[in-house]
């Protein structure tokens, strides 16, 4: 075997925080997709990763020597019940590689096998779930939000019993970092203030250095969360992406999007949308997105109280004081990212009320969010030669006539660069769940992964328009519709 440059970091930290476990070797692994420019970015060799003893490590067969995998210990709020102790229940952590910056990615696999925190799961993950999370991840990638990225997708060639049996899959994934809000919660639940304050500092060295030079660097590492975190949430919503389960054990405190369970994109612009079949009160709809984020991260900051501050009252002042900033932070991301969308290069008081005036317009005539935000970027839309533009409702007019007057008031722009600028930023395409849906069902009755390659080469640029892929574009026919994604768990 070659020598693989990765390292195990983690294992580093106390004994407590994580459990050395070997992966359950599975009958019969076949490669479904790697990663290659991904393996390329991360030093791994491809050709290796794509052949025998690769394929040995990514289907958790046989590791390479010095490849000691661990299970990471955490707890969490899942629809807002506190369990203490949850963990890797089904996932394994290899180590770090590093980038061609020198930054360190973690890999982990997902669907492994057991380990000490599975509370009676079976460890594994079933082949439909493995799709969706790589093709959704890769989308999240290429649309510039940050996610864990898809390394591989395995075959086990064994079956998997959910309400069905089902072909089973492993995920190779990568992530800036794993440690989630649920991991400090898991020490603080304990008392723990010493594994607090090397997990802390592990987290600022490894994702946040400038903290450490702060006055008060757990202080600006609360601070660095929240921003990461609103800055996230802010660009999930600008695409229309809903999470699904934004449970703090599916919070990543490297603001990264991870855990790829009931998520999709919304199609009809509605902002009570969930795609989670268990949630039936809304709690992690579209529009409560932010709200729960600001929840998460106040558990986190409870968490990390005894390091804020010698005095609790004084770490609970300061605690809110930091989590006082996500507003701050969600808002100027948003409205940023809103301009963008909207051609606006400067600020005015008043598009707040156009950017909601114009949601307010796309709920009422159930216009589609992603082709109604792209048939804004076109020239002709812009400079009002397209009276009535294609995909746009005719009660669209007064508001588009506002926009105009709006974006007149920046002055004599070139409305073909203009339009060039928006189309950066609405996609063309996003992974519909309908079609995604058809995906995993191509793939997991007929063995045909010519979909999942289809799409995920579509969705490597979202932004470039390709002949022959306007289907891509359409959303979903009433008998079309998928209400629900599940975890598969």
């Amino acid at each position: 075997m070659p020598q693989l440059p990765i390292q195990q970091s983690y294992a580093t930290l106390p004994s407590r925080f994580f459990a050395p476990t070997q992966a359950t070797p599975v009958a019969a692994p076949r490669l479904i997709r790697l990663n290659v420019p991904l393996a390329d970015a991360l030093g791994l060799d491809s050709t290796w990763l794509a052949g025998p003893q690769g394929l040995a490590m990514l289907a958790g067969n046989q590791m390479p020597q010095g490849v000691d995998p661990v299970a990471t210990a955490y707890a969490g709020h899942q629809f807002g019940h506190f369990s203490p102790q949850l963990g890797d229940g089904r996932a394994l952590l290899l180590g770090d590689a590093p980038d061609r910056e020198g930054r360190l990615w973690e890999i982990q696999l997902k669907g492994s096998g057991p380990t000490p925190f599975s509370r009676r799961g079976d460890g594994r993950a079933a082949l439909g779930p493995v799709l969706r999370e790589y093709l959704l991840s890769e989308s999240m990638a290429a649309l510039g939000i940050a996610t864990t990225r898809a390394l591989a997708a395995v075959e086990t060639g064994e079956r998997v019993y959910r309400e069905t049996p089902l072909p089973g899959a492993i995920l190779a994934r990568v992530a800036r970092s794993h440690i989630r809000v649920g991991t400090f919660q898991y020490l603080a639940a304990r008392q723990d203030v010493a594994g607090l304050r090397v997990l802390a500092d592990f987290a600022i060295a490894r994702l946040y250095p400038l903290a450490a030079q702060a006055e008060q660097p757990y202080v600006a590492f609360l601070q660095s969360v929240v921003a990461a975190q609103a800055d996230l949430v802010a660009r999930w919503m600008l695409v229309g992406f809903i999470h699904g389960v934004m449970n703090t054990d599916n919070m990543a405190i490297s603001g990264e999007t991870i855990d790829y369970g009931p998520c999709a994109f919304m199609d009809t612009y509605k902002p009570t949308t969930v795609f989670s079949f268990i949630d039936e009160r809304g709690r992690y709809a579209y529009t409560n997105q932010p709200t729960i984020a600001l929840w998460n991260l106040t558990r986190f900051a409870e968490a990390l109280l005894p390091l804020l501050a010698e005095e609790e009252e004084d770490a609970v002042t300061v605690a809110q004081q930091v989590l006082a900033s996500f507003h701050t932070h969600f808002h100027a991301a948003y409205f940023a990212g809103m301009r963008a969308k909207l051609g606006l290069e400067g600020e005015q008081d008043e598009d707040e009320t156009l950017f909601k005036d114009l949601l307010d317009l796309m709920e009422r005539e159930k216009a589609d969010m992603t082709n109604t935000f792209r048939a804004l970027s076109h020239a002709g839309v812009l400079s009002g030669q397209d009276v009535a533009p294609a995909g746009l409702p005719p009660t669209f007019g007064p508001w588009l006539a506002r926009w105009r007057v709006r974006l007149a008031q920046e002055g004599g722009a070139n409305w073909v660069i203009r339009a060039q600028s928006m189309a950066r930023v609405n996609p063309c395409y996003i992974p519909r769940n309908h079609q995604v849906e058809a995906m995993i069902q191509a793939a997991v009755q007929q063995g045909d992964y010519a979909p999942f390659n289809e799409m995920l080469h579509l969705l490597a640029t979202p932004y470039v328009e390709q002949p022959g892929m306007e289907h891509y574009t359409l959303p979903p026919t009433p008998d079309e519709v998928v209400p629900y994604t599940y975890c598969g768990t």
